[in-house]
């Protein structure tokens, strides 16, 4: 009765606790799974008793404690310790909570320690290993999951009212599972114990002075009523089967103490069973509760244990490659689990980078989003004005130097440029992204994925070409639906293009000739065809070129063009899709040329779009890296910036507001000035992400805005007319991010050469003009450092009340929307379609893609459409040569003049410096 009521008040807690952690979090389970080596009775009853336990849990007699259990996993008594280890290894990976190892007490010592030793980086709910033993042997009881079994014991104790303290205890037994943990369990809390055994001399004297007596030696009934003490504390942990014909199975089950004359003298004594096997059980559900709760406080989204890198800055500033290598970054592995990833989200790619599983958002949906900050700038430069510097430095100011849950979220840089003449887009000087080298060479293959993939439908094309061109309706339907064991059967893709036409037929020889044509020919228009191939390197001699020269494609040859890869469609579905569902759709509605009927033709028709998404499937995954101060850093996609819309992935950026938490920060950044990236950014990344940002972050130089004054690409010397006057743009892109109703935050990216009056009239001309703030930052020399007044600034902006809203409704007419944009954010006096817009115009509206955002393609050197015009331009019509479309990833883009959408080489690029060392393996020359 007495062990009872103990059980029921262990379960009534144990209910309180687990409805608690579900008012934390609803979708959190606690969880068990057995793992047995060997096959002993003890053990054997141990875990059926388990097993009814939580059989009870599910059918609420165990006061619906919401636990669920596994069937034993149950290993060979003689298997090899490595094969245990694994099984361990499985079941740690697929469990997110916490498991027992039943040892089946038979394994031999080496195969225990060798099972502990890959226990212990999970979690043993009954302590079963080294560290929690040496933790119990030193008394760090609350550092510790007490063993189950004597923790069962120490409670049933407890509840008795006697008090511990003082008393003189014998232990008989000194197992690793009952005895040893029992003894340090009783010192701790202040018994003089004594532990006995089969080598004990008068063992009987020894029980005889025991106030608290526990036993667990695994002999049938050895202790005897005349051994204990009159009003001793009794507590029996043996399981011992004896012969018994009266049972059905010619035994029973008794302890091992001899428990009907023990019972005459003690003052409380457990039965076996019902007693301590009970508690046992209940104390394995309190561990497993227990380390729930750990689980749920060490993962809490927006709870970082973090660590920094301190920056040792030198005087001058060194390459940026030298401050990259002057840096050892954190094992990414760390990185992840700082920031609160599991194990089994993480993928590494080596020791610096990572893939970050997309089941994350699935587990942390629930939680609330951080704050969402947009980098840009004004209108670029040549020489750039450090955004991406700007964009890191704030990022390890917000961390490193605040003390702030931040990451940032940016594009991954193409290998052209990076060969070419601009260099990479790690940022800049003591703000940057480390490793750079694995960050702007090839870093986890997805640009390599998006170019197999690209040109994958890029021969899909011209093959079908070839192929209608080349053979008659039946043969072309016979060999896209051939023969297989005598049969013809569509593929799912193919059933697809069925029920687009309207054919709801699955069976191929019931098909009408007129449907065998319609099915079998997509006739596509070939001066329609709007898809390029594309290759990662500035290769100008591809921006026009013949294909099909070959005696084989009989004569079947048309001009065609390659884009570099980030130019890409699937490189801009990649950065606007929100999972893998949805990038296969995405993939199949991307259109690559209009029949002759004027119908759009897509991947989906072509019946490749299934296998991009296999191409696609790991690149879809966001690239963990981190800043030199050891912040977070999300690298995923890279959308060029002209023809797409210029932004780091929206999976990127959910994952990342999950996990700073509501009072953290995530920081991406928007290719190009104001009036290209952030424009695009707010119409079509948020609008498609349904994110809403916080704060806008303005970059701007003395040196830019000189240049926009009308000043030479770079100028030294003071002059605050100058300065006053390139101020204008400045001005104007200002006014463009309050269109959307966010507060704007301009930072002033300092250079060396730059005064106090200058600095200070920027600052004093931003916040004239609207700005919330504007202040000095000096990132690049100093890191996060010289960017706490940045953060500082942000964070304040963050707070104040905004009011986001789209620059246009996508259901006006095409034509409407071209000219918000031509008038807001450029300044333009109106739009001129030229014909072959106007043309496209009608017909993106005819194929019902014109209710689509707008991604102006134009030069991001110029508010305008000349790129040699600066400052604020006024009184231009913006010409509107042509218009394409982007349906899978979801946009319309203009073009704006002429542009090519791949780079050529100068004539000495990059690469003229770039070599490998064969003896250390360190890339030189670059940066």
């Amino acid at each position: 009765r007495w062990s009872f009521c103990v059980h029921r008040q262990v379960r009534e807690r144990l209910k309180k606790d687990v409805a608690q952690m579900k008012t934390q979090d609803p979708n959190f389970q606690p969880g068990l799974v057995v793992l047995q080596v060997g096959d002993r009775d003890d053990s054997n009853l141990y875990i059926s008793m388990k097993l009814k336990a939580a059989a009870e849990v599910n059918n609420r007699i165990f006061l619906s404690l919401p636990l669920y259990f596994t069937h034993p996993i149950t290993l060979k008594y003689n298997v090899p310790s490595e094969r245990v280890c694994v099984c361990v290894y499985i079941v740690r990976e697929s469990m997110t909570n916490s498991y027992w190892l039943e040892t089946g007490w038979r394994m031999l010592i080496m195969s225990v320690l060798c099972v502990c030793v890959c226990v212990c980086v999970c979690v043993c709910v009954p302590s079963l290993t080294c560290i929690n033993a040496g933790k119990l042997s030193r008394g760090d009881l609350g550092d510790c999951f007490i063993p189950c079994t004597p923790n069962g014991c120490m409670e049933l104790i407890r509840q008795t009212g006697v008090s511990v303290a003082g008393k003189r205890a014998v232990v008989i037994g000194r197992s690793k599972i009952v005895g040893a943990p029992m003894h340090d369990l009783l010192l701790w809390n202040h018994a003089t114990v004594t532990t006995c055994h089969s080598k004990t001399a008068d063992l009987a004297a020894e029980v005889g002075r025991a106030d608290i007596l526990v036993v667990g030696i695994g002999k049938a009934e050895m202790v005897k009523g005349d051994w204990v003490k009159k009003g001793a504390v009794v507590i029996d942990c043996g399981i011992n089967h004896i012969p018994d014909e009266t049972r059905p199975s010619g035994k029973r089950v008794v302890g091992d103490v001899h428990y009907s004359s023990v019972k005459e003298q003690a003052g409380f004594i457990t039965p076996v069973p019902g007693g301590v096997g009970p508690m046992t059980v209940a104390m394995l559900m309190q561990n497993t509760v227990l380390s729930a709760k750990r689980f749920l406080e060490s993962h809490q989204p927006g709870k970082w244990s973090i660590t920094y890198t301190k920056l040792i800055l030198q005087k001058p500033v060194p390459s940026d490659i030298v401050i990259s290598r002057s840096c050892v970054p954190k094992p990414i592995d760390r990185l992840a689990t700082e920031v609160g990833l599991l194990s089994d989200e993480v993928e590494l790619y080596g020791k610096t980078k990572a893939k970050v599983q997309l089941d994350i958002i699935s587990r942390l949906r629930a939680q609330p989003d951080g704050k969402y900050v947009v980098v840009t700038g004004i209108t670029p430069t040549p020489l750039g004005e450090g955004k991406s510097t700007t964009t890191i430095g704030l990022v390890q100011a917000l961390g490193a130097h605040m003390k702030l849950n931040v990451f940032a979220c940016v594009r991954q840089p193409s290998q052209g440029p990076t060969f070419g003449i601009k260099g990479g887009a790690a940022g800049g000087g003591y703000s940057q992204v480390i490793p750079m080298e694995e960050f702007n060479l090839h870093l986890t293959g997805d640009i390599h994925a998006i170019t197999a993939a690209n040109n994958l439908v890029a021969a899909a094309i011209d093959a079908r070409l070839f192929h209608e061109a080349t053979q008659t309706d039946k043969a072309l339907y016979n060999r896209l639906v051939p023969l297989s064991g005598g049969q013809r059967t569509f593929s799912p893709i193919q059933i697809n293009r069925l029920m687009r036409l309207g054919i709801e037929k699955t069976d191929p020889t019931t098909l009408t000739e007129e449907e065998i044509t319609r099915f079998a020919r997509l006739d596509m228009d070939p001066d329609s065809i709007t898809w390029h191939r594309v290759i990662d390197t500035n290769d100008r001699f591809l921006r026009k070129i013949t294909i099909g020269q070959s005696p084989t494609e009989k004569g079947h040859t048309r001009e065609a063009q390659f884009s570099i890869t980030v130019a890409s469609e699937i490189m801009a579905v990649l950065a606007l899709t929100s999972s893998l569902k949805d990038m296969r759709q995405r993939l199949a509605k991307m259109v690559v040329a209009t029949s002759r009927s004027g119908q759009p033709i897509t991947t989906e028709d072509l019946g490749v779009s299934g296998a991009l998404t296999v191409l696609m499937r790991d690149a879809i995954k966001p690239n963990l890296m981190q800043t030199l101060e050891g912040t977070p850093v999300f690298v995923h996609a890279g959308p060029f910036a002209n023809i797409a819309h210029g932004n780091s992935s929206v999976l990127a950026d959910k994952i990342a507001l999950k996990l700073v938490g509501p009072e953290g920060f995530v920081v991406t950044e928007a290719g190009f000035g104001a009036d290209i990236g952030m424009e695009k950014f707010f119409n079509i990344k948020c609008r498609y992400s349904g994110l809403r940002p916080h704060v806008v972050v303005l970059v701007a130089t003395v040196r830019a805005l000189k240049m926009h004054g009308g000043g030479p690409t770079v100028s030294d010397c003071t002059n605050l007319e100058l300065l006053e006057k390139g101020c204008s743009n400045m001005r104007k892109q200002v006014e463009n991010a309050r269109h959307f109703g966010v507060p704007v935050v301009v930072a002033v990216n300092a250079f060396k050469t730059d005064t106090e009056s200058e600095l200070d009239l920027i600052c004093t001309l931003a916040k004239e003009v609207g700005a919330f703030d504007a202040v000095r930052c000096s990132h690049w020399a100093e890191g996060g450092a010289g960017a706490v007044a940045l953060g500082q600034a942000v964070q304040r902006a963050s707070e104040a009340p905004s009011d986001f809203k789209f620059l246009y409704d996508v259901e006006l007419p095409i034509a409407d929307k071209i000219r918000i944009i031509a008038q807001k954010i450029y300044g333009a006096d109106d739009i001129e379609l030229l014909p072959d817009a106007q043309h496209k115009v009608e017909l993106y509206t005819k194929q019902g893609f014109g209710n689509l955002p707008i991604c102006m393609a134009k030069t991001h050197l110029s508010l305008s459409h000349e790129a040699d015009k600066k400052g604020v331009p006024t009184g231009f019509v913006l010409p509107i040569r042509d218009i394409r479309a982007s349906v899978g990833a979801g946009f319309l883009y203009p073009l704006v003049g002429t542009m090519p959408t791949i780079p050529g080489l100068p004539t000495r690029p990059c690469f003229y410096d770039i070599d490998l060392d064969p003896e250390t393996e360190q890339v030189n020359g670059l940066f």
